[in-house]
């Protein structure tokens, strides 16, 4: 259960992968994961379903769009 972001080290933003699991939003944005599944369900953050469990996915642009911080 080892995440790609980790608290102790920095990350750059062209590091974080193209899709992200709600653990790495919510470790990125240091918030919950609920308030991230809350968020997706009031539109602020939309996810995309994968697989037939219904795991959700964040868009790197979108996250980034909702830091304030334009793609490049």
């Amino acid at each position: 259960m080892s995440s790609s972001i980790k608290s102790s080290t920095k990350i750059s933003l062209s590091d974080l992968p193209d899709l992200m699991t709600i653990r790495e939003v919510a470790e990125l944005l240091r918030i919950s994961p609920l308030t991230i599944k809350r968020w997706g369900k009031k539109g602020k953050l939309p996810a995309i379903r994968i697989n037939s469990r219904g795991d959700r996915r964040y868009r790197k642009e979108v996250v980034l769009r909702l830091l304030g911080v334009e793609p490049a």
